[in-house]
Order: structure tokens, then C-alpha cells, then sequence
């Protein structure tokens, strides 16, 4: 391994594609420790320092998926507060929409420029996102409800509608940064940019937690927290890499005097085809009652009946109800994105189109079919995989008390996971080429 290390930087442009990446990773991280404009500093850090040590009451839940994906910049109020997530609910919304517009569905068919056409109306909305999200992280910070602190932090400058608009501006901004950075990534570095900013996101927040679990449980707890990481990453990646191949033939076929087809290969259908996109939808499903109930709590404690069973009941994470409907909206998004995403109809015919066929399976319909059977088998166990990963932070709320710092599960090792492998992937196939052998033997 150390070897195929030194092959890496002795070979001239990947050692260039990994220095580059390194340095916007780093201008990444950077950008996330610059307050914006208006932003009393020295306030949000002595505000932020009961939260970061464990004594404070944290975040409120709807913002701790942005927090994570940020990198701790949310609750700073810099200028990449925002972080990665509004490209990412841009994503999701242009894939979903392929559905519901013929239009989308025609562009994506049309090949490489009909998803360059896809791929900038998702940077239209990524800023029409970064607008909307940073002028409600702007007004959450002026109510108090985002970080728990008696002074105001923003000064009274940025109260002005000028100076909020330049705050606005400037988160807006940065969304479109971070979202140019993560493409020159892709372009001239290694590894997909926006999944690898995603991962330096995530990745940044383990140290603290480390020490915030060393500090409140101790060294004992921290080796067996550490442990129990180990171990679910070696199961993530085991589940990760798993697949149901389904064979295909393809029938010979004369063209002038060349002979084409006569050859065999399979379908994979990966147990988890729907990667952290059901946990994103669940999570963000649940928020919303929590968030109806906050705008409806009175300022004097005696609020609806309704308000209270849902802050008792649905806006923690160590109650059984709220694991219970977690866990179930994770397996129902499971199989609904699977669903948009797989199409077996369309798989059958280009299948049919091409001479290719399933072994014992009629081409078509039934190929279709068989398809849809193979794929509902194995999503069953993929989402029941991912509910239980996503579950295991919560858990740990119940076991040792280390939600807010226990860093392994959920969406964080889903994430990290897969853009490793991703990423390992990509540069043992540029080894291959340069050297005939690859990162590993």
C-alpha cells in the first residue's frame, strides 16, 4: 500500500489532480471560519461554546442536517453557512420533477446535452434555494431560535434592510461558490467535487467529537465508541458493495460482414440503490411537525394540546414513536426512490432493442416483470439496512448520551462511506492505466 502511495506522487498529473483538490478542499474549510458581513463574531463563538461542550441545548433540529453538511459553518453564520445542501435539494427536486414534466424526461433521454441542459436549470435553483434558505437562517438568528444566547448576533447594522440584503447576497453567494468549487473538482481534480466537499464537511466535525465524548464519558467509552465505528463502517462497506447480478445474453447479429452480440453480461442491482436520499427525505419529513409546533408555542408556556404532544413526542430523537415513524418513512422513501430512479419497463425494452434477454425469461413484458420481482426482493433488505444505520445515532442518545457528537451512522457514515470508495475507485483506475497495477493487490 505504501508502495502504490509513492506511485501516486511520483506520477506528475495525478499528483497535480490531488494538490488541486487539496487546495480547494482547504479553500473549502477556510470559507467556512470567515463570519458574514454583520456577524458579531466574538458573540456567536462565546454562545457557541456551551453547545460545543456539551452543556448547552444545540441547534435547533432542523438545521443540525444543514449543520452537518456545512461543517459546523451553519450555526458560525459564515459565508458558506449554507454549506453543500441547497445543490443537493436542487438534485433531488430536478430528478423528482423527471417524473412529474415530460419535458425533464425528454432532456435526460437526449444524452450529454440534454443533461447539461438539467444540470444548469439545478444551478437556477440552486441559488433560487440559497436565497430562500439564508434569508430564513437570517431571520432565525434574529428570533434566538438557532443558537441559544442572550446578545444579539447580528449587529445592529445588518438589522437595516440593506444590511440584510448583503447578508443574503453573501450566503448566496458562497452557495455558488461552494457549488463552482465542487465542479473544478470533478473537472481537473480527483473524486466527484461536490461528494468530496461533502465528505471534508462531515470528516471535520470527528475531532470534536472525539474530544466531546473523551471529555463528558471518558477514554473508556471514546475506545468503545471507536470500536463500534470500526465496525459498522466494515458493515456499510460490506452491504455497500453487495449486488444482485442478473445475467444477460445478447444474440448474434450480422452487420454487412462483421458479427455483432453473442456475448454475456449482467444487470447489477445494488442492495442499497437509493444511498442517503430516503434518509434526507425522512429526516427532513419529520422536521416539519416540530416546526409547525414552534411557530404555534405561546411565549407564556400554555400552548394547544396538539403543540405539546408533538414537542413531547416527535422532537427528540430518544422517544420510541419518533424512532418508530423514522425508521418506517425511511423504508416507504426507500422503495419510492428506487422506484423513479429504476425503471424496469425501460431497461426490458432497450434490453429488447439491442438482442439482449435474460436467460429462461421471454423478452419484454415478462423481462420487465422479472425485473420488478428481482427489485423489490432486494430493496427490502436495503431499506431495512438503512433504517437501522440511520437509527444508530439515536441509539446512541439512549445508550451513552452522545447524539449531537456521535459521528458514526446515519447520514454521516452513508456519506463518507461512499464517496470513499468512490474516490479509492478513481484513482486505483488512474494507476491502472499509468502503471498496470492499482492502488491494492
Amino acid at each position: 500500500m505504501f508502495s502504490a502511495v509513492a506511485r501516486i506522487f511520483r506520477t506528475p498529473d495525478l499528483r497535480k489532480k490531488i494538490g488541486f483538490t487539496l487546495a480547494i478542499v482547504a479553500i473549502f474549510r477556510l470559507g467556512s471560519f470567515i463570519p458574514a458581513p454583520f456577524v458579531d463574531f466574538q458573540v456567536v463563538q462565546a454562545c457557541l461554546a456551551p453547545i460545543s461542550s456539551g452543556s448547552g441545548d444545540g441547534a435547533a433540529g432542523l438545521y443540525a442536517l444543514i449543520n452537518l453538511f456545512s461543517g459546523g459553518a451553519l450555526l458560525q453564520l459564515s459565508i458558506f453557512a449554507l454549506g453543500i445542501m441547497p445543490y443537493i435539494t436542487a438534485s433531488i427536486i430536478v430528478q423528482l420533477l423527471r417524473v412529474v414534466i415530460p419535458h425533464f424526461e425528454t432532456l435526460y433521454k437526449e444524452g450529454q446535452s440534454g443533461q447539461a441542459r438539467l444540470t444548469q436549470y439545478t444551478r437556477y435553483l440552486t441559488i433560487a434555494l440559497g436565497v430562500l434558505q439564508s434569508t430564513t437562517l437570517i431571520t432565525v438568528a434574529r428570533s434566538g431560535q438557532l443558537i441559544p444566547c442572550e446578545f444579539p448576533l447580528i449587529t445592529s447594522d445588518g438589522e437595516t434592510v440593506w444590511g440584510m440584503l448583503l447578508i443574503v447576497i453573501t450566503m448566496t453567494a458562497g452557495t455558488g461558490l461552494i457549488m463552482w468549487m465542487g465542479e473544478l473538482i470533478t473537472e481537473r481534480g480527483v473524486g466527484n467535487g461536490m461528494s468530496l466537499l461533502i465528505f471534508t464537511s462531515i470528516a471535520a466535525t470527528f475531532p470534536g467529537s472525539f474530544l466531546q465524548i473523551a471529555q463528558q464519558q471518558g477514554i473508556e467509552i471514546l475506545l468503545v465508541v471507536i470500536a463500534i465505528g470500526l465496525a459498522i463502517i466494515a458493515a456499510v462497506i460490506f452491504v455497500e458493495q453487495s449486488q444482485r447480478r442478473i445475467p444477460v445474453q445478447y444474440a448474434k447479429r450480422m452487420v454487412g460482414r462483421r458479427t455483432y452480440g453473442g456475448n454475456n453480461t449482467y444487470i447489477p442491482i445494488k442492495v442499497n440503490m437509493a444511498g442517503v436520499v430516503p434518509v434526507i427525505f425522512a429526516s427532513s419529513l419529520l422536521y416539519l411537525p416540530s416546526l409547525v409546533a414552534q411557530f404555534n408555542t405561546s411565549a407564556d408556556g400554555v400552548n394547544a394540546p396538539w403543540v405539546d404532544w408533538i414537542n413531547a413526542n416527535l422532537t427528540t430523537g430518544d422517544h420510541p414513536l419518533y424512532m418508530a415513524l423514522y425508521f418506517l418513512l425511511i423504508v416507504g422513501f426507500t422503495y419510492f426512490y428506487v422506484a423513479i430512479t429504476f425503471n424496469p419497463e425501460e431497461v426490458a425494452d432497450n434490453m429488447k432493442k439491442y438482442g439482449g434477454f435474460i436467460p429462461g425469461i421471454r423478452a419484454g413484458r415478462p423481462t420487465a416483470e422479472h425485473l420488478d420481482y428481482v427489485l423489490t426482493r432486494v430493496t427490502l433488505p436495503g431499506s431495512l439496512y438503512l433504517g437501522l444505520v440511520a437509527l444508530i445515532p439515536l441509539i446512541a442518545l439512549v445508550a451513552i448520551q452522545a447524539n449531537q457528537n456521535f459521528p458514526f451512522g446515519g447520514t454521516s457514515i452513508l456519506i463518507m462511506v461512499g464517496v470513499g470508495l468512490e474516490t479509492v475507485k478513481q484513482i486505483d483506475s488512474q494507476l491502472q492505466q499509468r502503471h498496470y497495477e492499482g492502488l491494492l493487490r
